[in-house]
């Protein structure tokens, strides 16, 4: 009966989302927030809300969209954090079940997602292929590894599977990629500060205490930086730290932040992508024995065009220019522009956000996805904002503590157009925005964006404007890791090529739906779709009609199709 209320109540709401003045304009987006409608309604608890005393209170927390319990509709797990004088056990993080409506109900403590504490990241893998999406959710302080019950429920594994359950680590971006293309998805760690709580400095109490003249919260210069860790998958539900072996710690420390997996050079191997801030950002590629190369400097991806470092926070990774290469988008720091490199050939990358039109906007980003939001083909770009410093409001320095959310739609020419200012009521909000990841939450075949906002409640933007043609594809693994993370979707739809991954983590400490979304504009059919999978095995089909999810199994030549509601269209 609540399924059935929820139901209603949010087909009120699409209908009217439809009836409401087309103010979409000529790029076709129109959002809307309707989180409060939608049942998102829990703020999340991040540190103080009025000020920051420490650098521990500022990262704020990640999204994943996932369908936990396999019943057809994308769930969403916000994480949580605390505050330094919290009493009692702490604000949990939320679970939130999709009603197959696009209502939802958190059911954090009754599947079993209890862990209480410093939260940051989440992302999602299916570590033991046994079909149900398993949960990593990264603290400051020890990580934990939820496995996925297939009953509703979760089981902390941390223990059991060989994580560390002890010492004191500020686990930050994380990913589940198969960097060894043995069927089973490991476990990459970025790690931001060795942070004492114990031991860290008062704000004000040197030069990397202040900013602009104000004094604040210490770091992340002046502290030591963190160590990342890659996880090895031993098919047996256990893992081993490999991160010397590979590779991993010959860098040395890094405040890395945001994190993905990807393969960036076309050779078939995931390489893995680390956001660092105020340290070189890393590109780890996949040697194809068990190893990792640094080549972040080297490849063009480390500092931006000029040479400088960055306060890099998140990352959004698509082929946004057509050429059959994933290319890079970052978010950084207050007063500098969002990087974009261009993948000129696998091996090198050009720092092309100026040129590209993305250096109008220097506000402090964090979340960010590639999202084809008018569905002409073209790869957008969204991107959260927000502060990380609650006392700008109240010093005169023109910055604010809450920021738009930003919204550049792809010319298809190499360049993007800022359309923010007319892409509905959603974009006018200023947000303290942190994580953010983007999949389809109604089943419509549009994918809404999800935003978890400091110390206030989540945000779930809903594109109500005028729609285009599209197709989704979601793959399951068989030989290859049961999520299909690595596998790599090729189309050709109305005289043009596009390109995407399955890929874990990204954004900013978030984890977007494994469907892939292809906008094909005029086109109403794929002419040739096309998976690589993991393993290495190929699979073709042909004059696949579009407006429909497309779901693929590996090895099997018979595919499913979910329709969409024909007034979605």
């Amino acid at each position: 009966m609540r399924a059935a209320r929820g139901a209603r109540r949010l087909a009120v709401l699409w209908i009217g989302c439809m009836l409401a003045p087309a103010v979409a304009g000529e790029n076709g987006a129109r959002f809307v927030d309707i989180a409060a409608e939608a049942g998102l309604t829990k703020p999340t608890t991040f540190g103080g809300a009025a000020r920051s005393d420490y650098i521990l209170e500022s990262t704020g927390t990640g999204v994943a969209i996932f369908d936990y319990d396999g019943d057809g509709a994308n769930d969403i797990f916000i994480a949580n954090g605390t505050t330094l004088n919290a009493k009692g056990p702490g604000t949990p993080s939320q679970l939130y079940h999709n009603d197959g409506a696009g209502h939802f109900m958190d059911v954090a403590e009754r599947a079993g997602i209890r862990k209480t504490g410093w939260a940051q990241a989440a992302c999602v893998g299916d570590f033991d292929n046994d079909g149900h999406p398993d949960l990593l959710v990264t603290y400051y302080g020890q990580n934990v590894l939820y496995r996925n019950l297939g009953n509703g429920r979760f089981e902390d594994v941390t223990a059991r599977a060989g994580l560390p359950v002890t010492g004191t680590r500020w686990g930050s971006g994380c990913t589940f990629v198969d960097y060894d293309r043995d069927g089973y998805a490991d476990i990459f760690i970025a790690n931001y500060v060795d942070f004492d709580l114990a031991k860290a400095p008062k704000p004000g109490s040197s030069r990397n205490c202040e900013w602009k003249g104000m004094a604040v919260w210490c770091g992340p210069h002046g502290l030591p930086p963190g160590h990342n860790i890659l996880l090895h998958n031993n098919g047996n539900g256990t893992f081993t730290d490999v991160s010397e072996k590979a590779g991993i710690l010959q860098p040395g420390g890094r405040f890395g932040l945001g994190v993905t997996a990807a393969d960036f050079d076309n050779d078939g191997w995931p390489d893995i992508y680390v956001a660092c801030d105020q340290t070189p950002s890393l590109l780890y590629r996949n040697r194809h024995d068990g190893t990792f190369e640094e080549v972040g400097d080297r490849a063009g991806v480390a500092y931006n065009a000029d040479g400088r470092l960055q306060a890099g926070m998140g990352i959004a990774v698509a082929d946004y220019d057509g050429n059959g290469l994933l290319d890079i988008a970052k978010t950084n720091f207050s007063g500098d522009r969002p990087s974009l490199y261009r993948n000129e050939g696998g091996l090198y990358f050009t720092d092309v956000s100026e040129e590209a039109g993305l250096g109008r906007n220097q506000l402090l980003g964090w979340g960010i996805a590639f999202l084809d939001v008018d569905e002409d083909g073209w790869p957008d770009l969204v991107m959260a904002n927000g502060h990380v410093y609650p006392e700008v409001d109240r010093a005169p320095l023109g910055e604010t503590y809450r920021q738009k959310t930003l919204l550049y739609r792809n010319l298809g020419n190499g360049r993007f157009a800022d359309i923010t200012a007319s892409a509905g009521p959603a974009f006018e909000t200023l947000r303290p925005a942190r994580g953010l990841a983007v999949g389809d939450l109604d089943g419509d075949g549009r994918p809404e964006i999800v935003i978890a906002n400091r110390n206030e409640r989540p945000s779930l933007l809903k594109n109500t404007g005028p729609r285009g043609n599209a197709i989704a594809v979601t793959l399951t693994g068989t030989k290859s890791n049961r999520s299909a993370v690595g596998a790599r979707v090729e189309i050709e739809a109305g005289g043009r090529k596009q390109m995407a991954e399955v890929m874990g983590g990204g954004s900013y400490y978030s984890q977007s739906s494994f469907t892939l979304y292809f906008g094909l504009g005029a086109a109403t059919k794929v002419e040739k779709l096309r998976v690589t999978w993991p393993s290495g095995v190929t699979g073709t089909w042909n004059d696949i009609e579009g407006n429909r999810e497309a779901g693929i199994v590996e090895g099997d030549r018979n595919v499913t199709y979910k329709h969409w509601p024909s007034t979605s269209k």
